[in-house]
């Protein structure tokens, strides 16, 4: 399991602005990502496939339950590898130039 550059930066500048609306709650953010990434190393994560041109790429999403966020995830050389930190406010499918099919 590998985490792109780009969804690292994403997850630092939301941990810092929830941090900012309230302490320690930048810190639950992260723990929340290092859970989800737990669960993508383990067999069978519930990853949700993701709809329109994405899916053709093989993109799929595993939902945090605590926070508006996924973890979109492709996977190449039997590897998984998160290509974006989205919350689901922003405009679906942003992400999908990080894909080269």
């Amino acid at each position: 399991m590998r985490v792109s550059r780009e969804a690292a930066t994403e997850l630092e500048e939301a941990a810092s602005w929830y941090e900012q609306e309230e302490m320690g709650l930048g810190e639950r953010l992260i723990n929340a990502f290092e859970e989800a990434t737990e669960m993508l190393e383990r067999p069978n994560p519930p990853l949700v496939p993701i709809t329109h041109n994405a899916a053709e790429l093989g993109a799929k999403q595993l939902i945090l339950h605590r926070f508006p966020f996924s973890l979109v995830t492709i996977e190449r050389n039997q590897a998984i590898i998160v290509v974006a930190f989205a919350h689901h406010s922003r405009k679906p499918g942003y992400w999908r130039r990080r894909i080269s099919p």
